[in-house]
């Protein structure tokens, strides 16, 4: 061998021995703790937030709504309406793709449409004006109505549970009421199942094929951009290990922080803490099959009784992370109006008192369910029971985990045989912002949410939300329904707070933050 080319042959050895002791760049990893462990897999099966978090994960939607409430297309390219109204058309984005490999078709769009429907409330009301789902060609598809209703977008574009999320044909056509066992999106995100082990962690990894529109994120719509390889939800029960974890380094973000710890945090640096853009409001719910709450003005009598600023500083406490609203679609959306509730949720005990005695309240106590294991709303049943007993009414409180009540609440039985009169809760702003998506609005008897409304009033001016067609008729339609609702109590709004979300400084994240969890828009340095 020639000595040059000898030369040349140690050179290279040595160079390549050289890149081999530098240590090859690790994928990008976001580790995470959520609000809660994951369950259920399935979004449309499950109204669980932490299952809507993950299902925004792995799934793309029709349309998205961005951070002014306003609905944008998101998978669906272009649409038309017929001059009549009767006929939406809809065309796919070029490009779109499942996560294993075929191309995302108009059939699998209908399929995830039919399925949605049967469980949620917007999409129910759309199924009652639909004539029928056409397919068009292999990327376009149509729905046809029977009759006008107003709010096609906005079902099609609905932020929260239960999210139209798009699934293919084969997946699409599981029985509603039947988990899906195939976990296969379109999304920015493919889940990992193979190495999901629950009560531990769950993994995504980036979609390389998965093709972000050009506009900028906005809310939920706009474009997904990935800057992670993959993301891990760690599941840490324990609110303290979870701070000290994201003290320590251990994690990058944690979803909700407790009024408790945010002192703590907040000490530290290296961390930010973020407020909700969005927000959530706690609600008083009765049961209206029982007594005492099967009379209307006791019911009202509990609206004047109950205080806003009460539960609010009781549960959260820092100012900054809250604010009374009498708006039930909440303030500050294109909804809100405090119509109809003049004077109500001011904590007056005098004129509650007067109108208890107006109603011939007996005594009869009311048992009210109190959870004692979330932290935002562990306070809720002890400032009810305190505020209702100023204004004459006898509360016996019992005191459970969450889960319980659950249970608690299907039950349609006398108080003696394991029933209930009243409990409160906590919904996020955008599963609350207009009279079909609203869960606590639905008055159809037995077919209602628990506390089992009936008024057939309000049903049909939710009704003439459905046909409303301008903004200025919807927000008409909205506030006959509000004013409606407030007389007949379905439930009465206690005012709304911020979540508060923290993560280290080397992470960045959009702000103001999206109205749900998202993992898309956020970098790591």
């Amino acid at each position: 061998m020639r000595p040059s080319m000898r030369r040349f042959l140690l050179s290279a050895v040595a160079a390549l021995a050289t890149v081999s002791a530098v240590p090859i760049a690790s994928a990008q990893t976001l580790k995470v703790v959520m609000h809660s462990d994951v369950k259920v897999l399935d979004p449309i099966w499950s109204g669980a937030y932490i299952t809507r978090n993950h299902g925004y994960m792995l799934y793309d939607v029709l349309f998205a709504m961005d951070e002014k409430f306003q609905v944008k297309p998101q998978m669906v390219d272009t649409w038309t309406t017929s001059d009549d109204g009767l006929v939406w058309t809809f065309k796919l984005r070029e490009g779109l793709e499942w996560h294993d490999g075929q191309p995302v078709t108009a059939e699998d769009c209908v399929a995830s449409l039919k399925r949605w429907s049967a469980r949620d409330a917007m999409g129910q009301k759309l199924a009652q004006s639909l004539q029928e789902y056409k397919v068009v060609d292999a990327k376009t598809f149509q729905i046809v109505l029977k009759q006008k209703f107003g709010a096609v977008l906005e079902s099609l574009g609905k932020p929260s549970v239960v999210v139209p999320f798009m699934m293919p044909k084969r997946i699409a056509e599981t029985d509603p009421f039947k988990q899906i066992e195939e976990y296969i999106g379109s999304g920015p995100f493919v889940f990992k199942k193979d190495e999901w082990k629950p009560g531990e962690k769950l993994v995504y990894t980036r979609f390389a094929k998965y093709k972000p529109r050009s506009e900028p994120m906005s809310g939920l719509s706009g474009g997904k951009v990935v800057g992670v390889d993959r993301v891990e939800w760690m599941a840490i029960p324990d609110a303290e290990t979870q701070v000290n974890a994201l003290l320590n380094g251990e994690i990058d973000y944690l979803e909700s922080v407790s009024s408790d710890h945010l002192p703590l945090i907040e000490k530290d640096k290296g961390i930010r803490v973020i407020k909700g853009r969005v927000s959530n409001q706690y609600s008083f719910r009765m049961n209206w099959l029982l007594p005492p709450f099967n009379n209307e003005k006791v019911r009202q009598a509990a609206a004047l009784a109950l205080n806003q600023e009460d539960f609010l500083q009781a549960n959260i406490g820092d100012k900054r992370f809250w604010q009374t609203c009498k708006a039930m679609f909440t303030c500050g959306t294109p909804l809100a109006t405090d119509a109809g509730m003049a004077g109500l949720v001011e904590g007056n005990a005098a004129r509650a008192k007067a109108l208890l005695a107006e109603a011939g309240y007996d005594g009869t106590p009311v048992t009210l369910l109190a959870p004692t294991d979330l932290g935002v709303i562990k306070q809720l049943g002890p400032v009810a029971k305190s505020l209702l007993e100023k204004a004459g009414f006898k509360v016996d409180m019992i005191s459970m985990d969450w889960q319980s009540v659950i249970v608690r609440l299907a039950k349609k039985v006398p108080v003696s045989e394991g029933g209930w009169n009243a409990f409160s809760t906590s919904w996020s702003q955008v599963d609350i912002l207009d009279p079909l998506m609203t869960p606590f609005l639905i008055a159809s008897c037995d077919k209602a949410r628990s506390g089992w409304p009936c008024d057939e009033e309000l049903e049909k001016l939710r009704d003439s939300y459905v046909k409303a067609l301008t903004e200025a008729e919807k927000k008409a339609a909205a506030t006959a329904v509000q004013e409606r609702a407030i007389k007949v109590v379905t439930h009465v709004p206690l005012g709304e707070w911020f979540g508060v979300s923290a993560v280290r400084s080397n992470i960045g994240t959009l702000n103001p933050p999206p109205p749900v969890t998202v993992f898309w828009g956020v970098t790591k340095k």
